[in-house]
């Protein structure tokens, strides 16, 4: 059959993703990927220089997602396909364009772990994610801000023909343009991948990606790849060089083995061949390999214990099977991000497809043996010089324009196209995808007045860039809009590192017109600056004027959850536990049932002394649905209860600490734990 790209619906049980939510990211990243500055020094010159490369400080502009819950129901999702007489993908243009599927058809094989649900859980960088197929990762540390939003798709000309899919957006923590196309040459095992980010801007600028694979994981994977070493990163937060394949009297290479989740980036050494692969016992699976830009290639684990059991469970439906992950990435390890000149570009192309290797020699003892073995095959099946030539081939088409939209993304990159008049051939920002966000920021950009805002409306979304401050600190005001603009400015000074100015234009603002909205941003500068008793203060203020005013839609829903949570936390900071509890009860009762609200009320009760009303909660059960990758509020919780239930009023020494693990064991069902247990003080 010729290669086809076409419009299909993908019917699958999801929870709903949310609403976005209108409170600006104003606070650090909880981003676990993060590396102690004292844990550079042995690292090699390179990597110590990028992993401390223009970090991520929020992720502003973007807001947040943090509204989804675990109520799934059949969902019609919109999907394009891709397919040849060997192989067929399917993608997800409305999800972060994943990769949701790629069968083999020559043998009826799945590549991937595709997940039977879409189910978001708080892993990525703007809260909601989901596991499962391929996820094309752009901006910075962490899992993209993009893996729940829409991307621009179209059918564009394949260069050997046929047709292929093109998917586009504007990344916007990087502000930058970057584009995904996809193809199968006639009669090939193998999808090809052609990625290109560009910088358009007169400045440098950091640059993080990373294609991170899920495929099925059975006891016998085994994980390969062109390298003796890894760097290994675990949820202690340390980077060590290992050994590959055993380190520490494990064999690393079979995910299964290892007993907490962790990361291996392989070290590939200059020169070799860039491929990763995930055999099983039969030695059959899916494999990835690239042109030399793509440098970096990563096994991510959960590993056999408790807690990675369990998130695995969380992820998905329970008994079907868990996943492990390969991945690819510009830089050694994820940690790092990679300096892109003004003007420049980076593009490279990707190959997926089976490999069958000799079982023998891949689950044999001899790791180079295993490794020649793997790698004469991949030579076999596909040449590293058939892929440098694919991606020659390819390169001359990404100018080429879209005709066939048939998905749309953002409005974004449309209005840095027309803020900065942008050329940027073959990823078109269409002015008709400006919409309502846009809309003020567009007045803004033509007539200089940035506009009042709707009758009771939520703040829109924020613009940070440099270029976008300047027009808010020039723009003329009208009608007594000025505490408006004044809360807009503040965000953008904010985020420019420039606190002392933002929080005096968030004054200005609240001084003509204090909102809650305002009165938030106020508490979080300070929490920030070590005033926690003045932050409890406006918090409590602005959850109760927040309480007066009807949330109308799902908007108004998140964003009264979220200054809620961040109340309650900051009023139990500073010992006020019965003003938290006030908040529970006559602030937000429309949340009190949610399971992130639950864990607060259990924490108030422990604050407030009634440590058997508190401990009655868990052994009720509850479902935190936004638990955090890797936070341990839970256990924590439960076990300053136990350590109360048997301490009394006395003071909590180690040994009640000893008797409260031993007593009081954490129920399965909370968790969620990814490192090794903290062991308890030896000492009194």
């Amino acid at each position: 059959m010729a290669t086809t790209v076409r419009r299909i619906a993908v019917t699958i049980p999801a929870a709903p993703i949310g609403p976005e939510n209108p409170l600006p990211a104003l606070r650090a990243l909880d981003e676990v990927h993060q590396l102690d500055p004292r844990e550079r020094a042995g690292l090699p010159a390179d990597m110590a220089r990028q992993v401390g490369y223009a970090p991520l400080h929020s992720v502003l502009p973007v807001r947040l997602r943090d509204g989804y819950g675990r109520e799934r129901a059949p969902a019609d999702l919109d999907a394009v396909v891709i397919e040849n007489d060997r192989v067929r993908a399917t993608v997800l243009p409305g999800l972060g364009g994943r990769l949701h599927s790629l069968v083999h058809k020559a043998t009826g094989r799945e590549l991937l772990y595709r997940n039977p649900v879409v189910q978001p859980a708080d892993f990525g960088l703007a809260g909601a994610w989901f596991s499962g197929g391929v996820e094309w990762n752009l901006g910075a540390t962490g899992h993209t801000t993009l893996t729940c939003a829409p991307l621009h798709a179209a059918r564009v000309p394949a260069p050997d023909g046929g047709e292929m899919l093109r998917l586009w957006e504007w990344e916007r923590l990087r502000d930058l343009p970057f584009q995904i196309d996809m193809w199968l040459p006639e009669h090939s095992d193998f999808l090809y991948v052609g990625v290109r980010i560009r910088n358009p801007h007169h400045r440098t600028v950091p640059v993080y990606w990373w294609s991170n694979i899920a495929v099925p994981e059975t006891d016998d994977t085994r994980v390969l790849a062109p390298a003796d070493t890894a760097w290994h990163f675990g949820y202690a937060r340390s980077l060590r060089r290992v050994p590959v394949p055993e380190w520490d009297g494990t064999d690393i290479t079979y995910p299964t083995r290892s007993e907490h989740a962790a990361d291996y980036f392989y070290e590939v050494g200059d020169g070799d061949r860039r491929w990763v692969t995930a055999l099983d016992g039969d030695g059959q699976g899916l494999v990835q390999t690239s042109t030399d830009r793509l440098r970096g290639r990563k096994l991510f684990l959960w590993g056999n214990g408790r807690g990675g059991r369990r998130w695995q469970q969380w992820l998905t439906e329970p008994g079907t099977g868990g996943y492990l992950e390969i991945q690819a990435g510009l830089a050694r390890t994820q940690l790092e991000h990679v300096p892109m000149e003004a003007g420049a570009e980076f593009s490279w192309l990707e190959a997926y497809g089976p490999l069958d290797a000799d079982p023998a020699a891949v689950h044999g003892d001899d790791w180079g043996a295993a490794r020649a073995a793997v790698e004469n095959r991949l030579e076999s099946v596909l040449p590293r010089a058939d892929v440098d030539a694919a991606y020659a081939a390819w390169l001359p088409h990404a100018d080429t324009e879209p005709k066939d939209v048939i998905a749309t993304g953002s409005g974004w990159g449309a209005l840095e196209v027309e803020r900065a008049r942008f050329a940027l051939p073959g990823t078109p920002f269409d002015p008709a995808t400006l919409g309502a966000q846009q809309k003020p920021w567009l007045e803004l950009l033509v007539a200089g007045m940035f506009p009042r805002p709707v009758e009771d409306a939520l703040p829109g979304p924020a613009l940070v860039a440099p270029e976008w401050r300047e027009l808010l600190e020039a723009a003329d005001t009208y009608n007594g809009n000025e505490w408006y603009r004044d809360y807009f400015l503040g965000v953008a000074q904010w985020h420019a590192g420039d606190r002392a100015q933002a929080i005096r234009s968030w004054e200005r603002s609240a001084a003509q017109h204090e909102t809650w909205p305002v009165l938030r941003c106020l508490a979080v500068a300070d929490q920030e600056d070590g005033h926690l008793e003045r932050a409890a203060d406006r918090f409590l203020a602005a959850s109760a004027t927040a309480h007066h005013e009807v949330p109308a839609d799902e908007a108004w829903w998140a964003a009264s959850a979220g200054l809620a949570r961040e109340a309650v936390t900051a009023l139990l900071a500073v010992g006020r536990a019965d003003d938290a509890a006030l908040v529970l009860d006559e602030h937000v009762p429309a949340h009190a049932e949610r399971g992130r609200f639950r864990l607060l009320r259990a924490q108030v009760l422990l604050a407030r002394g009634d440590v058997p009303a508190a401990r009655a909660i868990f052994d009720a059960g509850f479902v935190v649905d936004d638990l955090r990758e890797a936070e341990e509020s839970l256990s924590d919780t439960w076990y300053a209860i136990a350590e109360r239930l048997i301490a009394g009023d006395g003071p909590v020494t180690a040994d009640v600490e000893r008797r409260a693990r031993a007593e009081h064991p954490l129920p399965e069902a909370y968790d969620y734990r990814m490192r090794p247990a903290a062991e308890p003080p030896s000492g009194t």
